[in-house]
């Protein structure tokens, strides 16, 4: 179909994310073609990762979430007049015509139905949040923080102060945030997950650190999915768990995930993929040459594995639409290459990150040649109050090619992540990075920054220099019948100030050489050894092997990344 004005006609149907950013570029790129998007709701250009702070009172101007770098809100108004594109807000998107090239859309405030007409069309509807089909899931008193109307709905919860308990179903990035948020509001929260650890993207031993920190004030249900919502006269009065036990709150709020919108595509005979999401190549183009989507709607590719994934996040929703926009105007001229799965969140004043692979996943995707480490220390000197890091590495042992990072902890999480994601998307190895050249100064590092450390610590591991133990295996050799020496070189002062109590022997780091006869006679038993952060473990099990023991270990990030609970 062609224009008549030969102007080149370009409609957007959704106003979140991908959308504006698709609208924007195509306009930046083509200053005469028509762009038009068309959006069910007021509000355009929602900053909806920043739902869970407004509802938490990180700030309270609500107009924020809607506005510019510059300040200004985003709307109608303002894309015609800053970018000459027509936003037809509370209009819905009904149906698609791929042979006449239209889209039936309906005006919501007057019900009158029109045509569209487009050469270039860009689907960008977002996602569904996941309802549990159980009992009680239509009670007043439920709710999602998946639209800014949700979060306008907790935010005056918050404000009014009327609630004492609530639950969050669902332990995953949004659950996590919302716990925040409405705890910050001095509601006594609780969070309920199916699987047996929150924040599946992380493996166990690192989602149990997080798990251990929130549980300082939130409390937390893991492994105890949901069996009903229980009511009185219509309203929430509490939930009940799978196991049987009742939790009485006046909110849920449910967070179990997202699935693409993808209904308004498949009516269209669009090809949609195993995911749920609309199928794209590489451009960003849909199985009709002349449709787009992107964001939340779209599956895509993994970058390591090669399957196609659903990735609901906002920054690559964003770098989607500028995508799809550009090749929408010129042609499939630029690419979206995919995902490495790169995600961060915010737990009070922790953080857990992520990128790539984690080890069940590099696991379950048919990679078998994997070596992981841990490696626990601080982001900055103890001088510049410095936080502790947490990072789990996951590599290729023969290759020394990066998989996936993990880190938790208070301190500079997103640092360590964003420098991980770039050099698992420069293709680097661990021998690359181990003299790598990053800034340093006291206020921001320490001088072999906890990123090379981790790389320092993982180079030894393949070298056989330094043979760690995760966590869960020194735990489950302590509980055996004949566990292992396990030797803890820390201080006397830290011992008492805090130790694991299984069965571990105390000898100081500075004493050791001078204490070898307390060791097992027998220099093949074996012997792990660990500190606060295993650095000491690691040169007393150096230290060991030099004076004859053959079977000495190192327990990986020490006391510090120890996922069980203490003795103290």
């Amino acid at each position: 179909m062609s224009t008549t004005t030969n102007r080149k006609r370009i409609v957007v149907i959704g106003g979140s994310a991908a959308g504006p950013k698709a609208a924007a570029k195509a306009r930046r790129l083509d200053e005469n073609a028509e762009v038009t998007i068309i959006q069910r709701i007021p509000e355009l250009s929602m900053a909806s990762c920043g739902y869970p702070y407004y509802v938490g009172g990180f700030f309270d101007d609500r107009n924020a979430l809607l506005c510019s770098s510059t300040g200004v809100v985003r709307d109608p108004v303002y894309y015609i007049n800053a970018k000459n594109i027509v936003a037809r807000t509370e209009t819905e998107a009904l149906s698609i015509d791929r042979t006449n090239r239209t889209v039936l859309c309906r005006d919501l405030r007057t019900g009158e139905t029109e045509e569209v007409p487009y050469d270039s069309l860009i689907l960008a509807t977002g996602a569904l949040p996941n309802i549990p089909p159980v009992p009680g899931n239509d009670l007043e008193g439920i709710t999602t923080l998946q639209t800014i109307h949700d979060a306008d709905y907790l935010r005056k919860i918050r404000d009014d102060k009327s609630i004492k308990k609530a639950v969050v179903i669902g332990g995953g990035l949004i659950g996590i945030e919302t716990c925040e948020a409405l705890n910050l509001a001095g509601i006594e929260m609780s969070v309920v997950e199916l699987l047996p650890q929150l924040l599946t993207f992380l493996d166990w031993e690192m989602a149990r650190l997080v798990e251990m920190h929130l549980g300082q004030s939130v409390n937390v249900f893991t492994d105890n999915g949901l069996a009903a919502f229980l009511g009185e006269n219509g309203r929430l009065v509490g939930v009940k768990l799978a196991n049987g036990t009742e939790l009485p709150c006046e909110l849920a709020v449910v967070a179990v995930g997202v699935k693409p919108n993808s209904l308004l595509a498949r009516d269209a005979g669009l090809e949609i993929g195993s995911t749920g999401g609309i199928a794209v190549d590489e451009y960003m183009q849909t199985s009709d040459p002349h449709i787009y989507a992107a964001g939340d709607c779209v599956e895509i590719l993994h970058r390591i594995t090669g399957r196609r994934v659903h990735a609901p996040y906002g920054d690559l929703a964003n770098l989607e639409g500028r995508v799809a926009g550009e090749n929408a105007v010129l042609g499939n001229t630029v690419t979206f290459p995919g995902t490495f799965g790169t995600g961060i969140c915010k737990i009070f004043d922790y953080a857990a990150g992520t990128t790539g692979l984690s080890e069940r996943t590099a696991r379950s995707s048919g990679f078998e040649d994997i070596i992981t480490v841990i490696n626990a220390s601080l982001d900055k000197p103890n001088f510049m109050n410095g936080n502790l890091l947490i990072t789990k590495l996951i590599a290729e042992r023969s290759s020394g090619r990066l998989l996936g990072a993990q880190c938790v902890g208070p301190g500079s999480v997103s640092k360590q992540i964003a420098q991980w994601a770039v050099a698992i998307q420069g293709g680097l190895t661990v021998e690359d990075l181990v003299n790598s050249d990053l800034p340093y100064a006291p206020p921001f590092s320490l001088a072999i920054d906890h990123f090379i450390a981790t790389a320092h610590v993982m180079q030894n591991k393949i070298k056989g220099r330094f043979k760690g133990v995760p966590a869960a295996e020194v735990k489950s050799k302590a509980e055996s019948p004949a566990p292992p020496f396990l030797l803890d070189v820390r201080g006397p002062d830290e011992f008492e100030a805090m130790r694991l109590g299984i069965g571990e022997t105390l000898i100081p780091l500075g004493a050791l050489r001078n204490r070898l006869h307390e060791l097992p006679a027998d220099k093949n038993t074996e012997i792990i050894c660990f500190c606060k952060i295993s650095l000491r473990g690691y040169e007393a099990a150096l230290v060991l092997e030099a004076n004859g023991w053959s079977n000495v270990k190192v327990m990986e990030g020490g006391i510090m990344a120890w996922p069980y609970t203490r003795e103290r």
